[in-house]
């Protein structure tokens, strides 16, 4: 029935779906029942899916811990998280999935943003909501290996009228401009690299302490070491990243700063690159890099390394 719709809508061969989402911030007992039938059928016809399950709408609580324990329990293929806060629980939740247990379920952190305290509309896109996000992701990158897909949600808003806010991207019925958190979804989505690579202060994950947050990747393709640095500080931040590397590093690299020393700016129509990245070559001796990270900024340095 459903091939022959498929067909005669103009699609005559499956769509080979490598993933479904079974629900959407559902949650209790029923969602469980319900879930099991569906699974039990997809993994019958086509064991080739995975299955995404929702959490709920909420990343912590009874209801949360409920359906955690359950999908865990049933091997589900993907756990769908959720969550809308303010940048302090984005700030602390930085180590969030740094004692996930690594057995197979994975995590899609499928819909987030920070929430200020910033009246609804375009305003409430500032620098500290996405500062804040770039502090959550570094933890989202640096645990790859159970944080399958991230998300930042919603998409658009319209500057005259919207549903809902903050929004990634703004628009007018003649212009566009991105959010300063747009200019952090876009430098993690095109620096992610291939492989996870561990970088740590003290023995342990940069995770807040001092404000400061940071993961890194090895991209393959490009030859290139990327290390992300977020300086939640009011000062900068002056530190010595060492390169533990058999392989020879170049004697410069690129380095991408998004900056601004007031939490409280955003982008607009009439200013639409208030806040955007800002792109310029350093340089150094040995494995070891000496950088000074500017007061509220997201750093990149990526680094050839052959």
């Amino acid at each position: 029935k459903w091939g022959k719709l498929r067909a005669d809508m103009g699609h005559p061969e499956p769509f080979h779906l490598s993933m479904l989402g079974v629900g959407n911030e559902n949650w209790g007992p029923q969602y469980i029942e319900r879930l099991t039938v569906f699974k039990k059928a997809l993994n019958e016809k086509h064991p080739e899916i995975k299955i995404i399950a929702s959490s709920g709408t909420d990343p912590e609580g009874d209801r949360f811990d409920f359906l955690d324990d359950k999908l865990r329990a049933m091997n589900i293929d993907i756990i769908d998280e959720h969550y809308y806060r303010p940048p302090s629980w984005f700030l602390s939740s930085a180590n969030r999935y740094d004692n996930y247990p690594r057995n197979g379920v994975k995590i899609f952190a499928g819909e987030y943003a920070s929430h200020t305290t910033r009246p609804n509309g375009p305003g409430k896109s500032t620098w500290e909501a996405a500062l804040s996000e770039a502090a959550f992701m570094t933890g989202l990158e640096r645990n790859g290996d159970v944080v399958e897909m991230a998300s930042y949600a919603p998409l658009f808003g319209h500057v005259e009228g919207w549903q809902w806010s903050p929004d990634l991207i703004w628009v007018d019925n003649l212009q566009v401009y991105g959010t300063p958190s747009y200019h952090v979804q876009k430098l993690y989505a095109t620096n992610k690299g291939t492989s996870i690579v561990p970088i740590k202060r003290d023995g342990e994950f940069v995770a807040g302490k001092d404000s400061l947050y940071a993961s890194a990747v090895f991209d393959a393709v490009a030859q290139q070491l990327i290390v992300k640095v977020v300086n939640y500080n009011s000062k900068p931040m002056k530190v010595n990243l060492a390169i533990n590397s058999k392989k020879k590093p170049a004697a410069t690299a690129e380095k991408i700063t998004l900056a601004n020393a007031n939490l409280n700016q955003s982008n607009s129509i009439e200013e639409p690159l208030n806040i955007r990245p800002k792109q310029n070559t350093i340089t150094y001796k040995g494995k070891t890099i000496v950088e000074t990270f500017e007061p509220y900024s997201l750093t990149l340095i990526k680094l050839t390394v052959k």
